[in-house]
C-alpha cells in the first residue's frame, strides 16, 4: 500500500512539474511575441486559443474520457456555425420587415440586409447581449441534436468503423451546406450579424475577452463533470465497457450523454467563431482544421487531461503563429534548394507531434491517476467496517 501511494505521489509530482514547465515556456514565448510584434498578435493568439480550446476540450470529453474514436468533430462545429449563421439573423430580419426566407442567404440580398441589422444591434446593448446569448443557446441545441444523432452508430460500431462513420458524417454536413444555398449561401459566404458592433473600436478586444471567459467557464464545468459519478462512469466505460455494464452502468446512456455534451460544446465554439469572423460558409469548415488539428492539440497536451489540453492548445497555437510569422525570415535560405517555406507550418508542427508521440506518448501533461474516493473517505469506510 505504501509503495502504491509513493508511486501515485511521484506521478502526481511529475505531472505538476510538467504543467509548470509548459506554462513557463508559454509565458516566455508570449513575452517574446509581445515585445517583438506587439499586442495585436497576442490578441490573435488568445482568440484562436479560446475557440480551439473549447473544441479540443469537447473532443477530450468524447475521446479522452468516454473512449469514442471521434473523427467527426467538424460535424458539431458545422452544426453550431450553420445555426448561428442561419437563424438569429433571419429572426431580426423578420422583426425589421426585411427578407428572411431562403432569399436571406442570397449574396445579392444578404450584403444589404446584414448592415441594417448591425445598425440595430449597435444601437442597443441589451439587444446585442440577447443576440449573443440566443446564438450560444441555439448553437448548443443544434450541437446536442447532432451529438444524439451520431450517438446512434456509436452504440453499435466500435473503433475504426465508428471513426470512419463519424468522419463521413462531418463531410456530409459540409456538402449539404455547400449545395443548399438557402441555408448559409452555399458556395458563397454570407455575412453574420455582429452583436459586438455596439463596442465600436473596442470590438475585437471585447470579443476576445468574451470567448476567452467562455472557454474558462467550460473548463471549470468539464472539471466538475469528469470528477462526478458520471465522469467516473465515462472512464470506466472507456477502460472496459463489459465490466462497466456488469457493474450496472448503462453504457448506451452514458456514451450518448457524453456525445451530446461534447457536441453541444463544439457547436458553441462554431457559433462563436462565425460571429467573430462575421461570415459563414460551408467550405470554411474543413476536417483538417476542425477535426485533425483538435486531435493534434489533444495528443500534444495529453488525452484525458483537461489541463493538458489547455496547455497543448496554447503552446501549439503559439508555435503555429510563430512559424507563420517567421518562416520566410528564418527559413528563406531553403528557397535556394527548391523548398518553399510556405509549407513549413505543417511540416514543422507534424515533426513536433511525431516527437511528442515518440518520447511522450501520453502528452505533455498526462492524465493523472486518481483514486475514485479521497483517501480520508476510504479510511472512514474501512473504520466503519471494523
Amino acid at each position: 500500500m505504501k509503495s502504491d501511494n509513493n508511486m501515485m505521489s511521484g506521478l502526481k509530482n511529475l505531472s505538476e512539474r510538467r504543467e509548470i514547465w509548459v506554462a513557463l515556456v508559454i509565458v516566455i514565448l508570449l513575452t517574446y511575441l509581445l515585445i517583438s510584434r506587439g499586442v495585436p498578435i497576442i490578441m490573435t493568439i488568445f482568440i484562436d486559443f479560446a475557440v480551439f480550446a473549447i473544441i479540443t476540450m469537447s473532443l477530450n470529453v468524447e475521446v479522452g474520457y468516454s473512449g469514442v474514436p471521434q473523427f467527426g468533430r467538424v460535424a458539431a462545429v458545422i452544426a453550431g456555425a450553420f445555426a448561428v449563421g442561419a437563424i438569429p439573423g433571419r429572426l431580426l430580419a423578420m422583426y425589421m420587415g426585411l427578407p428572411f426566407g431562403l432569399d436571406y442567404a442570397s449574396d445579392a440580398i444578404n450584403f444589404k440586409i446584414v448592415p441594417q441589422i448591425n445598425e440595430l444591434l449597435a444601437s442597443s446593448f441589451l439587444l446585442s447581449v440577447g443576440f449573443i446569448l440566443f446564438s450560444i443557446i441555439i448553437a448548443a441545441l443544434s450541437g446536442a441534436a447532432i451529438g444524439w444523432l451520431i450517438s446512434r452508430p456509436a452504440i453499435r460500431l466500435k473503433e475504426a468503423y465508428l471513426g470512419i462513420s463519424l468522419l463521413a458524417f462531418g463531410d456530409f454536413l459540409m456538402w449539404v451546406g455547400h449545395n443548399w444555398s438557402g441555408l448559409v449561401g452555399g458556395s458563397v459566404p454570407i455575412y453574420v450579424p455582429d452583436p459586438f458592433r455596439f463596442f465600436g473600436g473596442n470590438r475585437f478586444t471585447v470579443i476576445v475577452m468574451v470567448i476567452f471567459v467562455i472557454a474558462v467557464l467550460i473548463y471549470f464545468y468539464l472539471q466538475k463533470v469528469v470528477h462526478s459519478p458520471f465522469g467516473r462512469s465515462m472512464r470506466m466505460i472507456r477502460d472496459n465497457d463489459v465490466s462497466a455494464a456488469a457493474a450496472g452502468i448503462d453504457v448506451v446512456k452514458v456514451r450518448t450523454q457524453s456525445l451530446v455534451i461534447g457536441s453541444a460544446l463544439a457547436a458553441v465554439a462554431g457559433g462563436l467563431y462565425v460571429i467573430y469572423t462575421g461570415t459563414c460558409t460551408a467550405f470554411g469548415f474543413q476536417k483538417l482544421t476542425w477535426t485533425f488539428w483538435p486531435w493534434a492539440f489533444m495528443m500534444l497536451g495529453g488525452i484525458g487531461s483537461n489541463v493538458g489540453v489547455l496547455l497543448g492548445v496554447f503552446l501549439l497555437t503559439i508555435l503555429r503563429t510563430m512559424i507563420v510569422i517567421y518562416r520566410s525570415q528564418w527559413f528563406g535560405f531553403l528557397m535556394a534548394v527548391g523548398i518553399d517555406p510556405l509549407w513549413l507550418e505543417f511540416t514543422l508542427l507534424g515533426a513536433v507531434i511525431i516527437g511528442v508521440i515518440l518520447f511522450m506518448p501520453h502528452g505533455l501533461v498526462p492524465e493523472r491517476i486518481e483514486p475514485m474516493l479521497p483517501g480520508k473517505n476510504v479510511k472512514k469506510i474501512i473504520d466503519r467496517r471494523q
